[in-house]
This record gives C-alpha cells, structure tokens and sequence, in this order.
C-alpha cells in the first residue's frame, strides 16, 4: 500500500510539473471585439444603387468605400481622400475633374472572384456609376448623376429608355472614362464647383462594385455586397439581424484626422486613437427593434453597446435638461448631444386628385393642412423638448441654412386655416359635421404611417389638428418598406418621412422639390418650372451671396406650394456604454464602426 501511495503521489507530482508546461503552450485568444446595437427601422437590402433609406446605407457605408470620404472629427467638415491618392485635379472652369486611384487596394473575398485576389481600378467606378444611370436598376440616386451632367451619360440614358433596350455598359461615355488603371476623369457639360462631394464621396452610395460580382449575383445582388470596405456581411435575417465581421484582407489603414484645435472633444478622442489600425473592432451585430421602449431596454441591461438616437419618450430619463442623467453617469455611460442635418416631414402626393396639383384650391389646402398642425405642441409632447422647429427644408450644418429665416413653415393658426378652407370652398355641404370637396364629394385624408409608438403619438396630433377644421383622417399602417414602396410608385395621399443630409451643400435637401428627381428623391413629385431653374443656377456657381440669394428664393417657393409640411430638426442624443469609446456623430456620412473601439475586458458577464 505504502508502494501504491508512493507512486500516486510521484504521478500527481509529475502531472503538476507537465500542466502548467501545456497550458503555456495554449495561446489565450481575445474574444472578438463586438458592437452590439440596434436599428430602429428596417433595412431593405445593401446594394448601393437600389437603396434609398438611411438604415441599409448605415450597413453599406461599412462595406464599400469611394474615392473621398470625411474626416471623422473635423467639424466643419473637410473631405479626404480614401481610395484617391491624393487631392484631385479640377479644371480651372470646373468642368474636368482627374482623379488618380491609390493602387494595391482590393475588394474583400469572394466566389464571384473564383480565387482570385480583385484589385479595384478606375474601371469599377466607371462601372459603377453607369448602373446609377440604368433604368432597369430604377437608381434613387440617380438624380446626383444627372445633375451632375456627366458629358454622354445622361444622352445614353435617354436611347436606353427609348430603345427599351439592355444598358450598353461597355458602350464609351466621354465624360466618364478611366484613363488608364489608376486615373478617372470625369468631364460635366457645365460648371460643377462641388462635384467631388456630390458623386464621389460617401461610402454608403457611392463605393466602387465590381461587375463581375453584380453579374454573379443576379437578382440576388442585394444579399451580396461586396466592397474594399473594412467590414463584410456574414449572416443577415431579413427585418431582423445583420451580423458583418473584419474584413480579413482589408488594407493597412491607420486612423488619421484634424479636429479643430479649439475642439476638446475632438482632440481628446484624437489623442487617444492617433495611429491605430483601422477598423479597432473584429464585428458588429445590428439587431432591428422598431418598438422604443425593447430597444431602450436592451441597452439599459447592457445588452447593446450603443444606443443611437434616444427615444424621445425616454429623453427626460436618459438626459434631462440636455444632460445625461446621474445614474448613467454613475455607470460609466457618455452622451453625445448633436443638432442633426435632417428634418423630419409629411409628404403630400402632388399627383393626388385630393391634395395634389398647384391650383389655388389645391394650394390653399396644403397650407391650411400645414397651418392646423401644431409643431410647438409636438417638440415638448411627443420629442420631450429634443427638437427645433424647421422654417425650411434646409437643415442646420449645410449651406443655405440660416438661423434667423423665418416662414409660414412653422405657424400655428387654425382659425386662418379655416379661412382658407372657407375660402376655397371646402365647406360642409352635406350637414354631417365634416368638410367635403368644393365639388361636394367627401374630403376624407388618409395617411400612410408605422406602428411604432413615436408614428402613433404624431398620428394622434395630426387627428387632432385636422378634426379641429373639420378634416376627416384615417391611417393606414404598414411595416417602412412597404410605405416607401407605396410612396415611389405614387399610392398615397401624406406620409411621415425624415430626410438626412449627405453633404455640406444645402442644395441636397432642394433636390427633394427639383422636378426630374419626380418619383425618387422628390417623393411628392413636385414640378414647378421657375423652382427648378433656380435649382439649375445652384448648380453651376461657386458658393457666396449670389448662391445664397437663390437659396432663399427656393424656401420661399417651397413654403408658398407646401408639398412638404417640413416640421423639425432633431437633437439627437446617443449614449456610449463604458466599454464602448470613440464615438461621434457622424454629419454627413453614415460609416463610424472603424473608428470605435471596443474594451471586452470591461463587459459585464451575463
């Protein structure tokens, strides 16, 4: 027995000697760094020239990349180069734009490459920018391309659309041509003083595709996004989740930027991230909670890393008085407090026998809808206080925009509502209480809407508002896709949209009115002939009073036809958790998740 012990105990001694040899053999391995948040609004698929809504640009804008993007920190902004090398040459008239591409920069992995390693080149882009100009692909934007008037693009549109033949993509273009590899050259028909902003900046839409890959997928493209990005798609349930990770073969890029040296916040998120490999997090899971109160929920039991854009209804909870809250102080939490570039509006359809068209009735019905619309009553009720009233539909941060203009947008007045109906002949004729058309049909609005409480709480205010002039209202719910859908082909009378910039330039909210954007960035469909030459003049002269003075004259006119009843611009507010760092509101792009990082070591364990 004392033999038998003897041994055991010379078998655990030596199993205690050869133990910790293995396991220093055994590599620990860092779990993935993850940003785990959630988008409020569905997304409808990540093919930059089929999409339009801000939740699936938030995903492309991750997975491709253009010739120019934006300095993360700088406020004012300032364009940077991407996949340029370097600044691009312009023509001292503003019509030839020449710009070199950095070599050695590929799109990420792929069956549609059968193997091989794929190295964007001017071609892509040039690709790319005539599947905007393919009807088939019914592109919403498109109209940035044709404005932009790209010398023979808009011209062979035109003979496809008349033709009702294949887009000829291998047909040449002499405004849109890569010189050789590495150098694109556009050429406009008149002067473009901010073209590189408009058409070659911005991830989300205007990254380079690789056509054999457009070719591979089919119909399928819109599951399959493949980018030079830094990140990639690996699982996606519809309405539901996208899951993307690192791309593996993304360059060596390092985070770079030039906040303003009065910018504390600016500089104190550069000091601590100057140099980094870019991206600083290995994946990123978006879930889709379109209901408040669950999305507010999950981050609050630290399901989520990151809450972007508070709900109103929890503002007094998470930031009262403009500040976050003690006890998310307490926590570790950071707010991020930004007056956006956007404003959220009611969208009536001009081609609707009820409230379009520009006769005076037509007009006088607008306005009288927009005057018994109570945007004071909705900042304090509905977005608890976070929000400022719109005057036009120029938002704040972009040229054009000024603080002190003020318009009939805005005005509360009921009772001047009723006159203009009286006026114009919406009057009982019936006796049953309500309004009917001035031919004495019924005058009953219906407006397209979501089942979100926020959609529920402005429904309510609208109902109220148009009960109050004797204007009969239902709504008719659906999920956001389906009312876009609804909205592009023209099958509706109002409906509640936001709109975001995606540039510096004011003029982007303007297209929103411009007559051949008719079905795409202008959802009412709104034509006017002397708007849409002021719109023309915009176009071609470089910013200054003479730009400014059109600027003004366009709100006026978009006041005056109401096709927009434009209400508010938000303050967003978006809370970082403590293990989450770098975040800053992005103005006029949509890609943020390289520049974030991610400390797992400080993640509560569930």
């Amino acid at each position: 027995m004392k033999q038998l012990l003897a041994a055991l105990a010379a078998c655990a001694a030596l199993a205690a000697l050869i133990s910790p040899a293995r396991a220093a053999d055994t590599p620990h391995t860092a779990p993935p760094k993850t940003l785990r948040y959630a988008f409020m609004i569905a997304e409808t698929g990540f093919d930059p020239v089929r999409i339009s809504d801000i939740y699936s640009r938030s995903v492309t804008a991750h997975i491709f990349e253009s010739l120019f993007t934006y300095d993360p920190l700088a406020r004012p902004t300032r364009v940077v180069p991407l996949i340029a090398a370097g600044e691009p040459e312009i023509s001292a008239d503003f019509k030839t734009f020449t710009v070199k591409l950095t070599p050695g920069i590929h799109f990420s992995d792929d069956p549609a490459f059968n193997g091989r390693k794929r190295e964007v080149t001017a071609q892509d882009f040039v690709y790319s920018i005539k599947r905007y100009a393919d009807p088939a692909n019914n592109a919403q934007g498109w109209t940035q391309y044709e404005e932009a008037g790209l010398v023979g693009l808009n011209e062979l549109r035109e003979q496809v659309l008349k033709s009702k033949k294949p887009f000829p993509y291998d047909t040449e273009v002499a405004g849109l041509k890569a010189l050789d590899r590495y150098t694109l050259q556009l050429r406009t028909h008149e002067a473009r003083p901010r073209l590189v902003e408009s058409i070659l900046t911005g991830n989300d839409l205007y990254g380079a595709v690789a056509r054999e890959v457009v070719e591979f997928y089919g119909d399928t493209i819109m599951e399959h996004p493949v980018g030079t990005g830094p990140f990639v798609l690996k699982d996606w349930r519809r309405s539901s989740q996208m899951v993307l990770e690192r791309n593996a073969s993304y360059r060596e890029r390092h985070y770079e930027a030039q906040p303003a040296p009065d910018d504390a916040e600016g500089q104190a998120i550069l000091a601590r991230f100057k140099g980094r490999r870019l991206p600083m997090i290995d994946r990123v899971v978006i879930d889709v909670i379109a209901e408040r109160q669950p999305r507010w929920l999950a981050f609050l039991n630290n399901e989520h890393d990151f809450i972007e854009r508070v709900p109103e209804e929890f503002i007094t909870q998470a930031a009262p008085g403009g500040k976050l809250a003690p006890n998310l102080v307490k926590r570790g939490m950071t707010g991020i407090f930004t007056v956006a570039p956007d404003m959220t509006l009611t969208c009536f359809n001009m081609e609707d026998p009820v409230v379009g068209g520009m006769a005076p009735e037509k007009v006088a019905l607008r306005r009288a809808l927009s005057l018994s619309y109570d945007v004071r009553r909705e900042i304090p009720i509905v977005r608890r206080g976070q929000a400022v009233p719109a005057q036009s539909p120029i938002v704040p941060h972009t040229t054009g925009y000024d603080a002190a203009f003020k318009s009939e947008m805005s005005d509360y007045d009921p009772a001047r509502a009723r006159a203009l109906l009286d006026m114009y002949g919406y009057v009982d004729k019936d006796g049953d209480g309500w309004r009917d058309l001035p031919d004495g049909s019924p005058l009953v609005l219906t407006r397209n809407t979501q089942s979100d409480s926020l959609s529920r709480a402005i429904d309510e205010l609208w109902d109220k508002a148009l009960r109050a002039i004797g204007i009969r209202m239902q709504i008719k719910i659906q999920q956001w896709p389906e009312n876009l859908k609804a909205v592009q082909a023209g099958n509706f009378q109002m409906w509640p949209v936001g709109s975001t910039a995606a540039q510096s330039d004011g003029q982007g909210a303007l297209q929103r009115y411009y007559g051949p954007a008719s079905g795409t960035q202008n959802l009412p469909r709104f034509k006017d002939a002397r708007f849409d030459a002021l719109y023309d003049r915009m176009q071609s002269i470089p910013d200054g009073p003479a730009r400014e003075a059109l600027f003004k004259e366009a709100k006026r006119l978009a006041v005056a036809y109401m096709p927009y009843k434009v209400h508010v611009h938000r303050i967003l507010t978006d809370i970082e958790q403590p293990w989450m760092s770098g975040f800053r509101r992005p103005l006029f792009w949509q890609d943020f998740w390289q520049f974030v990082d991610i400390d797992e070591s400080k993640r509560p364990v569930h």
